[in-house]
């Protein structure tokens, strides 16, 4: 198996997280109905490895490009169908 370096492992995830901010149309329920993880995950996992640097919310920040609270207001509500996939996705997290 071939490791990522620690540049290229960065680079990659900084080309996410700009995918992510620019394609809003792709909710947290349907990321974590699919991948089991969403953007409040990348950034709590952020906020983990800046060992203190970066609380929650400035991370969560930092991934959506707004405070969350502005992201979310601008999302529709889940509906039944995709919780009952997050649901069932977040089973194989365990």
């Amino acid at each position: 198996m071939t490791d990522i370096d620690d540049a290229t492992a960065a680079a990659a995830f900084r080309r996410l997280v700009a995918h992510l901010r620019d394609r809003e149309d792709a909710q947290n329920v349907d990321l974590m109905g699919l991948a089991g993880f969403c953007r409040n995950c990348l950034g709590d996992w952020v906020a983990e490895a800046s060992g203190g640097a970066l609380d929650t919310a400035a991370a969560r920040e930092a991934v959506y490009g707004m405070p969350y609270a502005a992201w979310k207001a601008r999302q529709p509500a889940a509906t039944a169908a995709q919780l009952a996939r997050m649901a069932e996705s977040l089973k194989k997290n365990a």
